[in-house]
């Protein structure tokens, strides 16, 4: 009975338990894709990724002046997004994985948390001021750090949870000014904070945990349905019937000082006005399309960097941005800050330094012996 002792080591206990070791050992690498990126792909991504989002930032902080509806300027980036992921998709650039409805299920649970988030953020806002809105968003790194630990039981060095204090603190410190909140409001922002954890975690794990898709391919499926979302908000909102009012009576008015402007040349008047406001819409339509653009860019680069850099790192930017818009509005928009908010812009880029130092050691450190 040859076969059946080829079948007896099978069941040896021995040999389970060194399967499991085994599944033990290879699973936080199947995680942790961060740790096999080089860190030189990490710095560029991350470079990219932090060029493209200052500058979307000061883009928007343009075009709301002249565009003040954000939930069809967040349907224009998911559009933006989606229109950018399918000219891909034609021409061979994002293979598509088969997705079974669980996996289905999943994407369009992480895009409404996507819309939710942004959503809580808004809303908040109203309830609280803008600096006690930011430092309670500057904790996102420890929720993040303290999600890992409970979900996935992964653990950071202490020099790790040690660089996120001036992280935080120095982001308190740079939008130090009036704090005013509300019971609601606050926890409201705490909630907003719970859920832009959430969000990165749960992006960084469709890419890198079973479904292992690309950056670009999570874009392309997510970015569809966050638009319709975003969409479906501005309609429920009143921003798209505005947005709709607006333009018609902009065309509207282009038409009548074109016609008043034709029937004055016409008796030897003089007129202009209506070249100035043509002028002006195709300046907000071309304005519109930079920022959609510029937006699509900030999506790859936001993905292709979360995978490569790992949710803690992307958490840590996203605090770091922060200090760099503060330090841009003093270039561009003149804001004036105290000595206060200048010395926390400084805590905090040390502490970003800091940790940055820490990852590097880290991923030059030895495997440790199995």
């Amino acid at each position: 009975m040859p076969s059946s002792h080829q079948l007896l080591p099978q069941n040896d206990p021995d040999d389970i338990e060194r399967q499991v070791e085994n599944k033990a050992a290879s699973t936080p690498q199947a995680t942790i894709v961060e740790d096999t990126i080089s860190t030189r792909s990490k710095l560029t991504q991350l470079g990219f990724y932090f060029l493209c989002n200052v500058a979307l930032t000061i883009y928007n902080k343009l075009i709301l002046g002249k565009f003040p509806h954000p939930w069809l300027l967040t349907a224009l980036h998911t559009g933006s997004a989606s229109v950018g992921c399918y000219i891909l998709r034609m021409r061979g650039a994002i293979p598509r994985t088969q997705l079974d409805w669980n996996d289905e299920i999943k994407l369009v649970a992480l895009s409404v948390l996507f819309t939710v988030n942004i959503a809580i953020s808004n809303v908040s806002l109203a309830m609280v001021s803008v600096p006690f809105h930011q430092i309670v968003r500057s904790t996102t790194p420890v929720v993040t750090v303290a999600a890992y630990r409970l979900l996935f039981g992964r653990s950071y060095s202490n020099e790790t949870y040690l660089s996120l204090i001036p992280i935080v603190f120095g982001v308190g410190m740079t939008t130090y000014g009036e704090y005013y909140f509300t019971i609601v409001g606050f926890l409201l922002t705490f909630l907003g904070v719970i859920l832009a954890a959430a969000k990165t975690i749960a992006t960084n794990r469709i890419m890198t945990g079973s479904l292992k898709m690309s950056p670009l391919e999570t874009l392309m499926r997510m970015s569809p349905l966050s638009f319709f979302q975003a969409l479906f908000i501005a309609w429920v909102s009143g921003e798209l019937s505005g947005a709709v009012g607006g333009a018609a009576r902009g065309i509207t008015n282009v038409s009548t000082v074109a016609r008043d402007v034709a029937v004055q040349a016409a008796t030897g008047g003089q007129g202009g006005q209506a070249g100035g406001q043509e002028t002006s819409l195709l300046s907000l339509a071309l304005a519109l399309l930079g920022n959609g653009v510029l937006a699509f860019a900030l999506n790859v680069t936001s993905f292709t960097a979360n995978k490569a850099a790992g949710a803690l790192t992307m958490t840590v930017c996203g605090n770091v941005k922060q200090c760099l818009t503060v330090l841009l509005g003093i270039v561009f928009f003149n804001v004036t800050v105290g000595f206060t908010n200048g010395l926390g812009m400084v805590v905090s880029l040390a502490g970003a330094a800091w940790y940055s130092v820490v990852e590097l050691r880290a991923k030059a450190a030895p495997p440790p012996p199995k």
